[in-house]
């Protein structure tokens, strides 16, 4: 999918957030309406193909993302979201960062009972985030059908920590 105009769209910010890290901007993408319908009718495809029920986004670009995959395949959409902002009863998955942890969560009736659900967010890259989301569907009994991400950043491995479910990554660094 390297042709894709989502792509020529990111840009490279250098020693962002910190010196040594080249950041991928995605920024550009959502500017753009066209890119936009592209990406989410491309990762909207992979979620029918892989029969969801639900669409989850991890925050907060995976909201941006997920949200608009959900409105397009008339599904349900359930935020997966830092450690104390959702107000509601709640179920938490720590993870590992480089150094330390860090937790994510969701409503403890975000999903059914086996409901399928297809995991969206910006970026996939070291993979905690998303196989944290992941715990967190299958502890409520429902089932991950797969993972839809605009940016992988393939040297980083991320693909292993969710190696058991569909990746989607719609444009590979």
């Amino acid at each position: 999918m390297s042709d894709l105009l989502a792509k020529s769209l990111i840009r490279d910010v250098p020693d962002f957030p910190k010196p040594g890290i080249l950041f991928k901007d995605i920024t550009p993408v959502l500017h753009s309406p066209a890119a936009m319908a592209e990406v989410t009718r491309l990762l909207a495809d992979d979620a029918r193909e892989h029969h969801a029920d639900l669409i989850i986004g991890i925050e907060s670009r995976g909201f941006i993302f997920g949200l608009p995959v959900a409105m397009e395949l008339g599904l349900p959409f359930a935020p997966v979201r830092k450690h104390g902002k959702l107000p509601y009863e709640r179920i938490a998955e720590e993870y590992a960062l480089e150094y330390g942890t860090n937790i994510v969560e969701m409503h403890i009736d975000a999903v059914d009972p086996g409901q399928r659900a297809y995991i969206v967010d910006d970026l996939l890259a070291t993979g905690g985030t998303a196989a944290a989301a992941a715990r967190l569907v299958e502890r409520q009994n429902g089932k991950v059908c797969g993972f839809g991400f605009v940016v992988e950043l393939c040297f980083l491995n991320g693909r292993k920590a969710i190696e058991d479910y569909p990746v989607c990554a719609l444009i590979g660094y």
